[in-house]
């Protein structure tokens, strides 16, 4: 049996339908008031739950909400390891982090977002390989599996075969400037996880500039206007892409955010999950205008949570309406979705359309 280490945030990504892009610091607190529910419970029962080599596993696990409250309900063997309070803290995973290593763990699985990365790291550095399942906001550091199944299959390969180690970068993003809309990542170290390319994802690269690149932001953006049509409802995501559009028609954009825009005059900005059913309920034709995260490729899942699956529900796949450059499109084998409703991403898994300029489509794989 190997010693597996088993630490999950809380809180990790309870900002995202609310729209508060992070729950670094108390932001969480906020969250909870504005109706926001836990996130990382559902992520590691999914993760538990497609384990196949169970009974090579010994868990060295964070007490309670942090750990042991998902292994007793499936008995797994495990082990309490340190102590936490009613409220968990980021020093809570940095001191129980430190106590797995000197207590021998094979390899350390953790349930977060970026944050709990650059705690795990301080904690650990480069003495043991993690496995991070995705459970933050935004998720931009290339250490994550793509979603908790694939964490699931690269644990159980680690139990049974010699897995090659690769350093992967974590990322500092400044959750401030985030939500003024500015993307401020700053390389915050390294950690070791097990490789494989296929189902660890990314990281997200910068947005690329240029002449070529601006002409064809605006083509796209032009193609859409010309196309939008009177009396529908349309929920422009995040990212500059989606930006030109709003540029366009000459009206203000969230680049981090959700605007909604109807008839040509932007009427909500920076939506959440309940403010955008709240639209939902009012109009009834809406369409959904998204853009892939550079270098990951993810359309939904990552950056953009306030497109749940509620909402994608509620307005239909075939309303959705994604776009991006042809530079950027050169560097994805396929898209990616990750709602955190596994049957939802079943249907949007197949061949989908992205518009890439004016008039010009590209039909691409939706894998998850």
């Amino acid at each position: 049996m190997k010693k597996i280490g088993l630490i999950v945030n809380p809180i990790a990504g309870m900002g995202g339908n609310v729209g508060l892009k992070g729950t670094d610091g108390d932001i969480y607190k906020e969250a909870i008031k504005m109706g926001a529910k836990p996130v990382s419970p559902k992520r590691i029962t999914q993760f538990l739950s497609n384990l196949k080599n169970v009974e090579l596993i010994h868990f060295l696990a964070a007490p309670g909400k942090m750990g042991t409250d998902y292994l007793k309900e499936r008995k797994f063997d495990f082990k309490t390891v340190g102590k936490i309070n009613k409220d968990t803290t980021a020093n809570d995973t940095i001191k129980i982090a430190k106590l797995m290593v000197a207590e021998g763990v094979d390899l350390l699985v953790f349930c977060g977002g970026d944050g709990t990365a650059r705690d795990i790291y301080d904690a650990i550095r480069l003495e043991v390989p993690v496995i991070a399942i995705p459970s933050g906001v935004k998720m931009y550091s290339p250490i994550f599996a793509i979603n908790p199944i694939a964490a699931s299959e690269i644990l159980d390969a680690f139990l049974v075969d010699f897995i090659e180690l690769i350093e992967k970068e974590v990322l500092d993003i400044n959750e401030a400037s985030y939500r003024k809309g500015i993307l401020d990542t700053t390389l915050y170290g390294y950690l070791k996880v097990p490789k494989f390319p296929d189902l660890i994802q990314a990281g997200k690269d910068s947005s690329v500039f240029g002449n070529v690149e601006e002409q064809n932001k605006s083509d796209i953006a032009q193609f859409i206007v010309e196309n939008m049509q009177d009396d529908i409802l349309y929920l422009l995501g995040p990212g500059t892409t989606v930006k030109s559009i709003s540029d366009r028609l000459k009206l203000p954009k969230t680049l981090l955010g959700v605007d909604a825009v109807f008839n040509s005059k932007t009427i909500r900005e920076d939506l959440n999950e309940s403010g955008i059913l709240e639209l939902l309920s009012n109009y009834q034709k809406v369409k959904i205008i998204i853009t892939p995260i550079g270098g990951q490729g993810f359309i939904l899942g990552r950056g953009n949570k306030q497109f749940t699956p509620k909402v994608i529900k509620k307005v239909g796949i075939k309303n959705i309406i994604i776009i991006s450059t042809r530079e950027k499109m050169k560097t994805f084998n396929c898209l990616r979705v990750d709602t955190g409703d596994r049957e939802l991403d079943l249907t949007l898994k197949g061949l989908f359309k992205i518009v890439i300029g004016y008039g010009e489509e590209l039909i691409v794989n939706i894998e998850i």
